[in-house]
């Protein structure tokens, strides 16, 4: 993230906030995020859909203990003490059916032997 003087805008977790951090999530596509909620990125996950702006926010130790790939779980344990807000191109209040379909073919692969 960073923090520019001359760039303010509204804090995307929480939409209360004016600050000066932020990061480019894309070309032209900002995230602004204030101190207060980079404080909850410390002990949270925060995802930020881009396509909508949904903010979800979930305790660190719940995400871990619920994942059962272990690849993934391995990953998001070793980012367990990072501040990370990442973004996402699209969540279910977007497109419910997508990510159902995403899954499934996901799943698919899987049992496959691929990925």
């Amino acid at each position: 993230m960073e923090d520019y003087l001359n760039s303010k805008g509204l804090c995307h977790v929480c939409r209360q906030e004016t600050t000066t951090i932020h990061a480019e999530i894309g070309p032209g596509q900002q995230v602004y995020v204030c101190e207060k909620c980079l404080e909850t990125a410390k002990l949270n996950f925060i995802w930020i859909c881009a396509h909508c702006g949904s903010v979800y926010i979930r305790p660190k130790s719940l995400v871990i203990k619920r994942l059962t790939d272990p690849g993934l779980k391995k990953a998001y344990q070793a980012c367990e003490d990072l501040q990370i807000i990442q973004g996402i191109d699209m969540c279910a209040e977007c497109d419910a059916e997508g990510i159902v379909e995403c899954v499934a073919a996901a799943k698919g692969a899987q049992n496959r032997g691929h990925c």
